[in-house]
């Protein structure tokens, strides 16, 4: 029995690895491109995070963290909302406190009249005087052109001065439950007046036509 002679065309085989290698490195620069292209998205997303948070006020050491930047929506959406709701409570604030410039409160049976410095106050547009052992109400309320509250509930009153009737633009008065004995009629020139509340005064019986 003869040997076989095997004989390869080393031009194919060249070319079939010529082939391998061509394909591997077009694999490669596909890979490399792929990364390179990756890389530059994480850098562009996180510029735009850098640019949202400095749009939003929103401080360095709550987007950096470690020195790298933290892409997640969620903790940015939850931050900006934080700081949303605190700036909206920072502006509720504001709005009550400049409200609160123009109310004044009172009460405590330690007081027995009105003190001095309110006079002083006639831009005020609030009242609200209670549980004190005042018995008048001074002329000087007339100067009170803006007010719109007279809170006067559970006091010693025994009598309102006439001049209320100079607050036009009165639309609530409470004397609750002092000890007021007859209401003025220049009470019926507070053409505003939208609410009125005589209860507990035991000894009015009626009201003046005027009102």
């Amino acid at each position: 029995m003869g040997h076989q002679v095997i004989i390869f065309d080393f031009s194919v085989i060249r070319g079939l690895w010529e082939t391998r290698v061509k394909k591997n490195k077009e694999r490669q620069r596909k890979e490399k491109e792929r990364l390179e292209k990756s890389a530059l998205e994480k850098i562009k997303q996180e510029w735009n995070v850098i640019l949202e948070c400095r749009k939003k006020g929103i401080p360095q050491s709550k987007y950096l963290k470690n020195g790298f930047v933290d892409t997640s929506e969620n903790n940015l959406d939850a931050y900006g909302k934080n700081s949303q709701l605190q700036k909206r409570n920072t502006l509720l604030d504001e709005v009550k406190k400049e409200r609160n410039k123009f109310i004044f409160h009172l009460s405590g049976e330690q007081w027995m009249e009105l003190p001095d410095s309110l006079k002083d106050q006639t831009y005020l547009k609030e009242w609200h005087v209670y549980n004190t052992l005042i018995q008048t109400i001074p002329a000087y309320i007339a100067l009170f052109q803006d007010l719109r509250v007279l809170e006067l509930s559970k006091n010693q009153i025994t009598h309102l001065p006439v001049e209320i009737g100079c607050l036009k633009n009165l639309k609530v008065l409470n004397v609750s439950f002092n000890n007021l004995k007859s209401v003025p009629p220049e009470l019926g020139d507070c053409e505003n007046l939208e609410k009125l509340d005589l209860s507990g005064n035991m000894e009015i019986t009626e009201l003046p036509f005027e009102v």
